[in-house]
């Protein structure tokens, strides 16, 4: 069975990185149990953005956002 396979690669693995190799499994388990997000739906909201949209924000604006 695998599970045995994989307990005697575990036990090959030095303690000090033990801890890696449990998180390691442990976010991809906790990664299988998570929904997938729906899909963006462009669109939803309507309007128009001109290109000042797009301009540089000043550099006192910038320095609140630090």
């Amino acid at each position: 069975m695998i599970i045995h396979k994989i307990i005697q690669e575990l036990e090959q693995i030095p303690e000090e990185k033990l801890a890696e190799i449990y998180n390691l499994i442990h976010y991809f388990r906790v990664g299988l149990n998570q929904t997938k997000p729906q899909p963006r739906t462009p669109g939803i909201l309507t309007g128009k953005l001109s290109d000042t949209f797009f301009d540089p924000l000043p550099e006192e604006e910038l320095q609140q956002w630090e």
